[in-house]
């Protein structure tokens, strides 16, 4: 048999165009003459929103996400409803609108970018047509870039992580809305931020709140969505808050707490003390619903389903015998060692600030195409963009937070790299040329500059980390 083969003259080869592929293509082909091979499994581009259950929003603004070049959602604020002012979270249509657009406008037209859906990576710089089998090439010195490394895993495509008996019926959160009938109880498994969404969305259906049950083998702290915002009195107000609180803490038990009382951290359950800190937002009007919720199951992980009753791992609960269980639980956030980004064999993309994958995947776009190539170009980047981490623990926010915050150090003392960011509304931390300054500018700006440095000390030896800011 002949496999068919084609050699691409493209100088990088992006694995992956979810959102940070494609936010790293972006701003690669922006700054520079670069030609773009975009390779990904899927039969289109975005990643795991094309496999996204269908009430998904973003929990974070949706300037914050997306590519550098173009902002989603154009910055709108929500005019009505319980987050009248704060800035619009895309849902899951408007963000696939968006990447297509992107793609076909920013990309495909530009003629420096080429699309090869419905591909698998074979490793070895080639990758294959999964419907017509054949073998795409690159040169030996095209850039390989892998926007795999972090991907995140969705209940769509995950299988349940218990055994499932016979007559029970267990959904992901994706089929939620496509039930064909109305059970008695509704168990919701999981933790995070897609289990409150399931659950945020059955109460406001009109579920009784007594007819869920919430697995939750880990409490989550979660932060308040009203500071996470696109405007730099808010989002640097906030961060200047944390690093004062951060600098006296004794435990991160109690910066957590403290957290709390200054309303910047949240938990669902003020009598239980959270052990998870992937740190999702949350409007203190979903926090509202999910307090109305009454059995919760603190009995570790999910082992077995059978009808009328969970198996965990520190005991068993009855359930309704004709109960859906709605899997929620995924590593929608993987926490993975941190990697070179620039690396022998490619460009790793990671987070470089804490959280805001799409920024640390832009930046490391813009980087690429304005740093010389070569193994000096190459330590130079990796002094710029040095990788952060997602959080899980308490301690692993912390040493996120240490680790994006020498990272922004490093770029920001960059002139360009820091007009760059300053332009970008991908950057939370950004203070837009155009700002016209304000008194609750200047006094973040004040507790930043007063408080980072204790702050962060502070979090890296209660992170485990060592070295300053």
């Amino acid at each position: 048999m002949t496999v068919r083969t084609r050699t691409l003259d493209v100088t990088h080869l992006v694995v992956g165009a979810g959102a940070t592929g494609l936010a790293f293509t972006d701003a690669l082909i922006d700054h520079s003459d670069a030609r773009v091979a975009l390779v990904d499994r899927r039969p289109g581009v975005g990643g795991h929103w094309r496999e996204a259950y269908p009430f998904v929003r973003l929990h974070q603004a949706s300037s914050f996400y997306g590519v550098a070049s173009t902002v989603l959602a154009e910055g709108r604020t929500q005019t009505e409803g319980p987050e009248a002012g704060l800035h619009v979270r895309a849902d899951q249509p408007t963000i696939q609108a968006y990447y297509d657009d992107v793609v076909q406008r920013r990309m495909l037209d530009s003629g420096r970018v080429e699309l090869f859906a419905g591909c698998d990576y074979l490793g070895d710089r080639s990758f294959v047509s999964v419907e017509t089998g054949t073998v795409h090439l690159v040169p030996e010195d095209c850039r390989v870039v892998d926007a795999r490394y972090l991907a995140p895993r969705i209940p769509a495509e995950t299988p349940p992580r218990f055994v499932v008996g016979a007559g029970v019926q267990v959904v992901p959160v994706n089929d939620l809305p496509a039930l064909e009938h109305d059970p008695s109880q509704y168990v919701v498994v999981g933790s995070g931020k897609t289990a409150t969404d399931a659950c945020v969305w059955l109460l406001g259906r009109g579920v009784d709140p007594d007819r869920i049950c919430w697995v939750r083998p880990r409490d989550p702290w979660m932060l308040n969505r009203a500071l996470i915002q696109p405007d730099p009195e808010v989002y640097l107000g906030m961060v200047a808050e944390m690093m004062r609180l951060a600098a006296s803490a004794e435990t991160l038990e109690g910066l957590f707490l403290d957290l709390e009382e200054a309303g910047i951290m949240l938990r669902v359950d003020r009598t239980v003390t959270p052990s998870m800190a992937k740190a999702p937002t949350l409007g203190t009007w979903e926090l509202d619903l999910l307090r109305t919720i009454g059995h919760v199951v603190r009995r570790g992980h999910v082992v077995s389903v059978e009808r009328g009753r969970l198996r965990l791992t520190e005991g068993s609960v009855e359930i309704a015998e004709d109960a859906v269980v709605v899997n929620c639980a995924a590593d929608g956030l993987r926490s993975r060692p941190r990697l070179p980004v620039w690396g022998q064999q490619a460009i790793t993309l990671q987070p470089v600030r804490a959280g805001f994958p799409c920024f640390g995947a832009a930046l490391t776009g813009y980087v690429e195409a304005t740093r010389p190539a070569g193994p000096e170009g190459d330590a130079e980047k990796n002094r710029l963009c040095p990788p952060s981490s997602f959080g899980n623990t308490l301690a692993d926010w912390a040493r996120m937070n240490v680790l994006g915050t020498r990272s922004a150090a490093s770029f920001g003392a960059e002139p360009d790299v820091k007009a760059w960011s300053d332009r970008v509304a991908l950057n939370p931390a950004r203070v837009p040329p155009e700002h016209p300054g304000s008194p609750a500018l200047d006094a973040a700006r004040e507790g930043l500059a007063r408080w980072t440095t204790p702050g962060v000390t502070r979090l890296a030896a209660l992170g485990g980390l060592g070295g300053g800011a």
